[in-house]
């Protein structure tokens, strides 16, 4: 972790506001990993924005990449053997090419989980993003009806 926060006092201070931006966050996090796992997170993120050009990027959690359009759409948590992208509503969501590997048991959480040497189906995953960012503009926009109708 150290090296996170010298990444991250530098970020600081060539900005000089005194706070880095969640995207500037997450790019300290990929080049501070120099292995396999950052780049897995960076195209990860890269697909995350092809699929949803209006995600916006947030930092949680004391350090979790987080991707939001309406909502949460999915988190990359990095460790030491795997990059893990969970879809905050994951179990909402149809995986057709059976990306989901991890968080199964849950009823509301699903991921992703890739080792060193896995393929991205890329389309696939983007298909999963998209699908994610509009259940949540549809959760979204049923609250706001609800809200209208009610008062």
């Amino acid at each position: 972790m150290k090296k996170t926060t010298a990444t991250m006092k530098k970020i600081d201070s060539e900005e000089g506001t005194g706070q880095a931006s969640p995207s500037q966050l997450i790019d300290a996090r990929i080049e501070e990993l120099k292995d396999w796992r950052g780049n897995v997170l960076a195209r990860v993120r890269a697909l995350i924005k092809q699929a949803e050009p209006e995600v916006v990027e947030e930092w949680k959690w004391r350090g979790v990449p987080v991707w939001e359009h309406a909502g949460i759409i999915c988190t990359g948590e990095t460790y030491k053997s795997v990059v893990k992208l969970t879809f905050a509503k994951g179990a909402s969501l149809e995986d057709p090419k059976s990306l989901f590997n991890s968080s199964l048991d849950g009823n509301t959480r699903r991921a992703i989980d890739f080792h060193e040497g896995d393929k991205i189906d890329e389309e696939a995953l983007k298909a999963l993003i998209r699908a994610a960012a509009a259940l949540n503009a549809s959760v979204r926009a049923a609250g706001s009806r609800k809200k209208s109708s009610s008062v």
